[in-house]
């Protein structure tokens, strides 16, 4: 089945980013929001990031209203559902509202509808559960924002089919996205696996009065970090010679945090309601002036990557 349309479930950071990124390579999309508001906030985002790709000089203005126009917003599941052959939901992190959702997907669409999840760790085997067809159940995870970073993680859960798997990366290579096939499922996927687990190091490197947050960014900024786009962790340690990675992780493991509960940092801050940028503070007390500074170089580093992907 030739996928021609999609439909994207939500209208927050990943919703409206994955809607307008199926619009740009070319699909005819279906974007579900609860209400007026939830769409009309979604397609403000829209022309807010299309405008940013035509004054990159990304897009000429022209096709910023073509990609635009490609976009239905829907106010029901029937309708998001109408004459769509894949589906991406991007709805909140919560396992039984997934559950619930799905299970009217299955119920609305015929079998040969693609159903896919971007949720960031929870597993698809838990996600389509109450479904007749869990066999069309999929993870697609794309990561923020979803219109510049390439990666999107595919997961199968233990009865999705081998065909839904190789025609959902065959459609994420389609959008000009980077597909990950996983072979089987596992909490976090690789993505945040890994990223949740450098941040346990930094904060509990932190709470140890090792060294100041600023100083631990700065030690991943200016050092392997600069590495990553092009090397792995384990591409990394076959350059740098796996005995002396093994010579390090000899005396380092034992001495690095194992903790299995959220650190004592991270727990207090989202106590005091220190959640991040959204709210002025998190592990760093935040200006409106510093957030747009760092999104703005923020986008235009993705930017230049996309250029550099390309080539």
């Amino acid at each position: 089945m030739d996928i021609k349309k999609i439909g994207v479930l939500g209208t927050g950071t990943m919703g409206h980013g994955v809607a307008q990124l199926c619009a740009q390579a070319g699909f005819e999309v279906n974007m579900y929001g609860r209400s007026d508001e939830s769409l009309d906030r979604g397609f403000t985002n829209i022309k807010r990031d299309l405008s940013i790709m035509v004054s990159n000089n990304k897009i000429t203005e022209e096709e910023s209203k073509i990609i635009f126009s490609k976009i239905k917003g829907v106010k029901t599941l029937k309708e998001v559902c109408d004459g769509v052959q894949l589906i991406v939901e991007c709805l909140a992190e919560k396992i039984e509202l997934k559950r619930d959702i799905f299970n009217q997907l299955d119920s609305l669409c015929s079998k040969e509808v693609i159903l896919t999840s971007s949720t960031s760790g929870l597993n698809p085997s838990d996600i389509a559960e109450e479904t007749k067809n869990p066999e069309r159940v999929v993870v697609a995870h794309f990561w923020n924002p979803p219109q510049l970073i390439p990666l999107v993680e595919v997961v199968p859960g233990c009865k999705t089919s081998a065909e839904v798997v190789n025609k959902t990366v065959q459609w994420v290579k389609n959008i000009g996205k980077q597909p990950v096939k996983m072979n089987k499922e596992c909490p976090g996927f690789i993505g945040n696996r890994l990223q949740l687990a450098l941040l346990r190091e930094a904060l509990y490197i932190v709470e140890q009065g090792y060294a100041d947050p600023e100083e631990v960014d700065k030690a991943v900024e200016y050092s392997f970090g600069r590495r990553l786009p092009l090397t792995g962790p384990l591409k990394s340690a076959d350059l740098g010679g796996l005995d002396i990675f093994y010579n390090i992780a000899s005396y380092l493991f034992k001495d690095l945090c194992n903790q299995t509960e959220p650190s004592k940092l991270l727990n207090d801050r989202v106590s005091e309601g220190k959640l991040g940028t959204k709210k002025g503070a998190g592990i760093y007390n935040w200006t409106d002036e510093e957030i747009n500074s760092i999104q703005k170089k923020r986008q235009e580093l993705l930017m230049y990557f996309l250029d550099l992907d390309k080539k």
